[in-house]
């Protein structure tokens, strides 16, 4: 948990348009009806999207259900985000791949114990789909906008039962 502040957790796709915005305003929405002291973020493994508002579709699609992501901007994940966050949530196994790269730079950069984040999948405690990917709905349309989004939900129900649990938040 974090010394000043609440627990920050950062939800990481590969573009930063879909997938983790997507699960950043899921999340967010579910602790904060749980009333947990949690904050959100999210980001990306490449610098394919950087300074852009999400992918139209998954605006439209997330907004039918009530979420709003208009307002996030594309950023990429960085090594500084192993100090900040508590926690780091990985869409699918190449962007844990790739955060598990990163976080090797960072122990480099910083230093082992100055790193605090924990990465585990977005589904880890998801009994329904137990470190399954969150499928890219990118090259798709419709269907896997609104699949995404039932993955989040049920993914964040599970980490909120966790939090809770666990007396985090």
């Amino acid at each position: 948990m974090s010394d000043n502040g609440p627990y920050r957790i950062l939800c990481v796709c590969l573009g930063n348009i879909c997938r983790s915005p997507t699960a950043e305003v899921v999340l967010r929405h579910i602790v904060e009806a749980s009333k947990l002291n949690i904050m959100v973020d999210s980001a990306g493994t490449s610098n394919y999207h950087i300074g852009e508002a999400p992918d139209e579709r998954s605006q439209r699609y997330a907004q039918k259900r009530g979420y709003e992501l208009s307002s996030l901007c594309g950023r990429q994940l960085i090594t500084r985000d192993f100090i900040k966050f508590d926690l780091i949530l990985a869409m699918d196994a190449q962007n844990l791949e790739q955060i598990n790269r990163l976080k090797k730079v960072a122990e480099a950069e910083f230093g082992i114990n100055a790193l605090k984040a924990k990465i585990a999948m977005m589904t880890a405690h998801d009994q329904s789909q137990q470190n399954v990917a969150i499928a890219d709905p990118y090259y798709g349309e419709g269907r896997g906008f609104e699949h995404v989004l039932d993955q989040c939900e049920s993914a964040s129900h599970a980490w909120v039962n966790y939090f809770q649990k666990h007396h985090i938040g």
